[in-house]
């Protein structure tokens, strides 16, 4: 109950703690880290509970215990005990170096959980590139770390193991030796009796370093939590001031900042010199070039960053802020939990914000409405569509100031207008409104402009003031609604109830029922290896009997001592004692024996467990490595990251760990009922009574543990998500001050996980009491017969004693074997779940017949598509439909359409990420589907939607696999205007993490220099200039034409300016081609959607 109650607490803790502190404080600890604070560190506390409580229990029994000895042997006891005490510093030495490794090892696992997150993040990106083997060697390396510890540490166990099993055979030979040799005499009731207590002193002794150990773990672990708690809390009303008050009146702003200046952190990006008012009900626009420091103005108002000085204040704080981020944060739910978040229901406002942020044509495409499931993060959505339902969940939450950074980039120019005129303009035209953008021409009714370059405002006043423009805009920009109102149309929309929706998305984790298959036991066996098993099995019955032999063969010394002691009663003490030297010879002998074989039975154990968790956790990241996308759209990165975090760590330290303790309890149980039965036959009746019983209840109780466990395991999954999450989303979650109902959610997912737990453990205790009772009734039932068979002379005393002795300790070998079985059970349902991913994900299979590709293919770069349907899972509906067309060498074709039309959908089909319903798709006449899809992505170049860039340096992130020289890398920064920033970040070997400060705009073109050094036939741009400023898009579009020259470039763009140089343009939409013709074609037929968006973009 108390280790609950520690779980319980110190997740909520840390929990609240990641919610109080700010993005830069939180930098500082990796997602990866605050999931194994959660998971790992938090059963190392949890499993100390034990041990604490041993602190005090274990040197009690030590001095009871050795105060009977001293009464049955005299000072021949303290040779014995004097060995158990050499061990002691022996295992504290032990322990400690074991406390040192597991503080390294959990550095290690920390930096491997973070590098996956990162992957499983990134792995469109990832499988574009073809880098899965680049990422598979890098967790590889860390893991070549994170196995080196826990080898070291794994045969320091084993060697406590070799103590902890040689003690009892150690401690028996030595105390009997002794008191030999100072005179005594061995008798059946000195000899058991002191068995009896020694075995009673065994326990704690050897427990002693398992307590040590826990509590050193602990100790670990107690400091890595704390390193997170210590740090300080963002305490938001002294970030924050009143606002100013002069002549007695309080200014009506909204907020306010004066003299400000912000950083990410010691030697990082900095705004210096803030100075700006925003009047409550205003529009206030932030322009400026990529990375000039808007999105950090953002995150300063927010208090997601450090203050240096300055004044920032607000008028309203406690109600937040509506914030939309550049990179959208969804929800994996439905979309009207994302848009309500949190709020009640309420039909009207709903269908309005729905009808202003431009959802209702893709609500009415989706069959299930706003009650459609979507992955994490939005993956089973597009970049617009994404962009546009966290809009609707800014507006709906209605806040008196809205915070949007660059809303329009993800969108076309339609749904900008739309989004412009019916919901910035509309919706929220009595809120106050601060809009960093690109976009300048949507700033022309706004009150106020801020100018920004290099961290500092360099202009601020009115749109026609500050915007050097402002009068061609104003003529080229005609917002004309009647062009608009045939793609977004206002009618009214109705929700779908739910109780009409069956939702098919995987929300709910596949959970295996009844006994752990057979197949697993199997799988482990081979990954151990079978010499290792067959060895180990080996050593393990040399150890248990010679175990049993020597206390057998002790029976068989006191009793043959007694008989001729009894027939003659005058010896002479030399014989005795040369009778007694022989016997005791024989005994050292079975004892040398014994510690050999434990010895060799410890270490291959510890062996064979690395070996099996090396090849386990191997198997497991290639399979995720080469699983299909829609597996990531339907699994959220808290479910796959468990089998990377909880389950490895529990095959890596606690299977081998139990599955040891399992096989030598069962072998100790065989050995001790059969010496029972070899010592007293008759004790066979009772056991034939009380197998069937026991093994009834044994059965029981481990189904109910198994399926507990199960269930507590599949419960840890939505835990973990919803910290992953509110990881991904904290300064979103913070500005809508929603920070009290995550909490409360949290705490709901921690309950569901803590029943389970606290079941299993009230199963457990109803067991452990029946099976003392059980033990019990054994040991009245052989305590009476031994009565009566001494009584009659059916057996001599030596095998009656040993029988009494092992007797008393069968009941707790029972319950541990059971509770072992149970363990291992366990544990074993962790190693069910990774091996249901290496074995049951639907990999990435390239046909049977693929053939390689011809030399050097592509050499024109034609590309087509061939009547393509294309659906991403069985419950959606087509993505592409009929999809057909043909390009001609080297030509530049650019995709306009609106969000959701397909386009990025192209790409998917190009590039085998998802396997098209039937059409096929050919470049240079050559069927793709007869070619493998690695061989495919590795002859044509991508620069993604969602830029992604991984801990490491920047040389790594650009060229990973070294194929470059650093002049050619520097020549394609220069060409990507990236040349500058890179040299102030401190050059290419500067290591960029999860701290990293370079806007998305930044992040994009870094992904474009990948591009230009790979400079394939075939180039797919998709959307790789949407969150950069127009004069920086000019100069990208002017790099591509020259980089790409002699290259097919597909351009998915939203800017018509993008794309207006293009020999072709294709445009889509519901998954079809509508129009594909070269732009002065198109224009000049004014009914052609293109035409429209002309009317629109330009004059």
């Amino acid at each position: 109950m108390i280790g609950i109650k520690i779980r319980g607490t110190l997740v909520t803790m840390i929990y609240k703690k990641t919610l109080e502190l700010n993005t830069v404080m939180l930098n500082n600890f990796s997602i990866g880290e605050i999931i194994n604070f959660i998971s790992t560190d938090t059963s190392n506390l949890v499993n100390a509970c034990n041990s604490f409580h041993s602190m005090w229990s274990v040197p009690f029994q030590l001095v009871i215990v050795l105060y009977l000895l001293y009464q049955q042997l005299g000072i021949a006891f303290l040779s014995g005990v004097f060995v158990s005490i050499l061990l002691i510093p022996v295992n504290k030495i032990i322990t400690s170096n074991i406390g040192k490794l597991t503080e390294k090892l959990m550095k290690e696992k920390d930096k491997r959980v973070r590098l996956m997150s990162e992957i499983i993040k990134g792995i469109r990106v990832i499988k574009f590139h073809v880098w899965e083997k680049y990422f598979i060697d890098k967790v590889s390396d860390y893991r070549k770390g994170e196995v080196k510890n826990l080898k070291k540490r794994k045969y320091l166990d084993a060697l406590c193991v070799y103590f902890w099993a040689t003690t009892p055979v150690t401690i028996s030979m030595l105390t009997f030796s002794t008191y030999i040799f100072l005179g005594g005499q061995l008798t059946a009731s000195k000899v058991f009796t002191s068995m009896a207590l020694l075995h009673m002193l065994i326990t704690p002794l050897n427990a002693f370093p398992w307590i040590l150990n826990g509590v050193t773990e602990a100790w670990v672990s107690v400091k890595r939590i704390q390193r997170l708690i210590e740090v300080d809390d963002l305490q938001l009303q002294s970030y924050y001031s009143l606002m100013p008050v002069q002549y007695g009146k309080t200014f009506d702003n909204a907020v306010s900042l004066t003299k400000c200046s912000f950083n990410w952190g010691l030697r990082s990006f900095q705004l210096k010199n803030i100075n700006f008012s925003v009047a409550k009900g205003s529009f206030v626009g932030i322009v400026g070039p990529v990375g000039s420091g808007k999105s950090t103005l953002l995150a300063g108002i927010l208090a997601e960053i450090n203050k240096e000085e300055g004044i920032i204040a607000s008028s309203n704080m406690r109600d937040g802020f509506a914030f939309v981020a550049q990179t959208p944060w969804i929800q994996k739910g439905t979309i009207k939990d994302n848009i309500l978040f949190g709020q009640n229901f309420s039909l009207e406002k709903y269908k309005t914000v729905i009808k202003s942020c431009g959802l209702v044509k893709d609500l009415q495409e989706f069959s299930r409405g706003d009650l459609t499931l979507i992955g994490e993060a939005g993956v089973t959505l597009s970049g617009g569509q994404k962009a546009r339902l966290a809009l609707a969940r800014a507006v709906y939450q209605n806040k008196f100031m809205y915070l949007m950074d660059d809303i329009f980039a993800a969108v076309d120019i339609n749904v900008a207008q739309h989004l412009y005129t019916h919901c910035i303009n509309g919706l929220l035209k009595d809120k106050t409104r601060i809009i960093c953008t690109h976009n300048s021409q949507f700033l022309l009714s706004a009150d106020w402009v801020l100018i920004m370059n290099n961290g500092t405002i360099v202009n601020q006043g009115r749109p026609f003031e500050v915007l050097n423009d402002y009068d061609v805009k104003t003529v080229d920009v005609k917002f004309d609604e009647a062009n608009n109102s045939s793609y977004l149309t206002m009618d009214d929309w109705t929700p779908i109830k739910e109780s009409e929706v069956i939702n098919d998305l995987n929300d709910r984790e596949d959970q295996e029922e009844g006994v752990i298959n057979l197949s697993v036991y199997k799988q482990y066996w081979k990954s151990v290896g079978d010499v290792i098993v067959y060895l180990l099995f080996f050593a393990i019955v040399i150890m248990q009997g010679t175990r049993n032999i020597s206390d057998l063969w002790l029976s068989h010394w006191v009793n043959e001592m007694k008989n001729q002691h009894d027939d003659n009663a005058i010896e002479d003490f030399k014989v005795i004692q040369d009778e007694n030297n022989e016997y005791l010879y024989t005994y050292t002998l079975i004892g040398m024996i014994n510690s050999v074989a434990t010895f060799f039975r410890a270490f291959i154990f510890a062996y064979g467990g690395i070996k099996a968790c090396k090849k386990i956790h191997d198997c497991l990241l290639a399979s995720v490595m080469s699983v299909k996308t829609t597996f990531f759209d339907i699994n959220p990165l808290g479910r796959i990251l468990n089998r990377f975090s909880s389950d490895i760590n529990i095959i890596d330290d606690s299977l081998p760990f139990i599955l040891n303790i399992f096989i030598a309890q069962f072998f100790h149980v065989i050995g001790t009922v059969g010496s029972i039965i070899y010592s007293i036959p008759w004790a066979l009746i009772i056991a034939v009574f009380l197998t069937p019983l026991y093994y009834k209840l044994q059965i029981r109780y481990r189904n109910s543990s198994r399926e507990l466990r199960r269930i507590s395991t599949v419960a840890l999954s939505p835990l973990y998500n919803h910290i992953n999450e509110s990881l991904q989303g904290l300064s979103t979650i913070r500005a809508f001050r929603a920070v009290s109902r995550f909490e409360r959610e949290n705490e709901d997912n921690l309950e569901n996980y803590l029943k389970a737990d606290f079941s299993s453990q009230l199963a457990f205790l109803w067991f452990n009491f029946r099976l003392r009772i059980m033990g019990l009734t054994m040991l009245f039932f052989i305590s009476l017969i031994s009565v009566f068979i001494h009584q009659w002379n059916l057996t001599n005393a030596g095998y009656l004693g040993l029988s009494l002795t092992y007797a008393l300790a069968l009941t707790n070998l029972l319950g541990g074997l059971v509770n072992a079985i149970a363990a291992t059970e366990c544990d074993m349902i962790s190693l069910e779940r990774v091996f249901s991913y290496i074995d049951n994900l639907e990999n990435e299979t390239d046909v049977e017949d693929s053939v390689s590709p011809p030399f050097a293919w592509p050499t024109n770069g034609i590309i087509q598509f061939s009547n393509v349907f294309l659906k991403y899972r069985h419950d959606c509906s087509m993505s592409l439909n009929g999809v057909s067309f043909e390009t001609t060498s080297s030509e530049k074709i650019g995709v306009i359409g609106r969000t959701g039309a397909g386009k990025s959908s192209l790409l998917v089909a190009l590039y085998k990420m998802c396997d098209i319903s039937s059409g096929a798709i050919f470049i240079d006449a050559v069927n793709l589907s007869k070619i493998s899809s690695r061989q495919i992505r590795n002859r044509l170049c991508i620069i993604p939607q969602d830029p992604f860039l991984f801990d490491g340096t920047i040389r790594e992130n650009i060229d990973p696999f070294k194929e470059y020289m650093d002049s050619n890398i520097w020549s394609a920064l220069q060409r990507c205007h990236l040349a500058a920033t890179v040299k102030r970040l401190g050059g290419l070997g500067c290591y960029i993490g999860e701290n990293i400060n370079l806007s998305v705009g930044e992040k994009q073109l870094l992904c474009l220099v990948r591009a230009i050094l790979k400079n394939s036939k075939v180039i797919c741009v998709d959307e790789a200039t949407a969150n950069v400023d127009e004069m920086t898009d000019r100069k990208i579009q002017e790099t591509i034409r020259t980089a790409f020259k002699h290259s097919t470039v597909i351009t998915i763009a939203h800017r018509i300016r993008t794309v207006m140089d293009s020999d072709r343009i294709l445009v889509m939409d519901n998954g079809k081609v509508v129009e594909f013709e070269s732009p002065n074609v198109l224009l000049e037929n004014k009914n052609s959607y293109f035409y429209n968006l002309i009317q629109q973009e330009f004059k």
